[in-house]
């Protein structure tokens, strides 16, 4: 497969206008099934360290089950506001959980075996799991769909109201669902919580 120039700048405009959703921008409507499938389908395409696969992926849509999970992060974003004197973090929206209308938990598989590549650099095989969520995020955009990532949550309360095996570890909560607007810049940037970084900042060559 050759690619050309125009398909290049169509996915550094795809890399470049990715948010993190939040719940006061979702909207009610519904994801198509094909849609929610090719976002689905893109995480299975993502590279893994031994050809492990080492991914599962759970739909939820739930109402019941939204308003579970919804109440670990609440515990835990109480719980995190003594970490922060910024009266800015009380004001934020941080998760779109009851919002969205379809969340995507993302667990990794603990290997019950070694797995090639992961001898020496244990946490390969979930790094790799990190891959497939980012594809998720990517091909969601292309189909101007937002995601969220919701990471102020206890993993093991997640994995037992969903019903996961114990061997499964979570990786990554999110939020799916269109959008009113995606930001012309990354919201905490627009807010001054952290500011960019510059290019020369962040490579260095060896």
């Amino acid at each position: 497969m050759h690619f050309d120039k125009n398909s290049s700048k169509t996915l550094h405009s795809i890399l470049k206008h990715r948010r993190d959703v939040r719940g006061n921008l979702f909207k009610k409507k519904k994801i198509e099934k094909k849609a929610l499938k090719k976002i689905l389908k893109a995480g299975v395409l993502a590279p893994s360290v031994g050809y492990s696969q080492p991914w599962k992926f759970v739909v939820v849509s739930s109402k019941k089950t939204k308003k579970k999970i919804y109440k670990n992060f609440k515990g835990e974003y109480e719980k995190s506001k003594k970490h922060f004197n910024d009266p800015l973090y009380h004001k934020l929206k941080l998760e779109g959980i009851k919002e969205s209308p379809v969340n995507i938990a993302v667990f990794y598989k603990k290997a019950d075996k070694k797995i090639l590549g992961q001898t020496s650099q244990k946490k390969m095989g979930e790094y790799s799991v990190v891959c497939a969520v980012q594809n998720m995020w990517l091909m969601a955009r292309s189909l101007n769909i937002g995601i969220g990532w919701v990471s102020i949550l206890k993993p093991k309360k997640v994995r037992k109201v969903l019903g996961v095996e114990k061997n499964y570890k979570l990786v990554a909560y999110l939020c799916v669902g269109y959008v009113k607007e995606f930001y012309k810049e990354p919201e905490l940037k627009k807010l001054k919580w952290e500011r960019k970084k510059s290019f020369c900042e962040v490579i260095e060559w060896a």
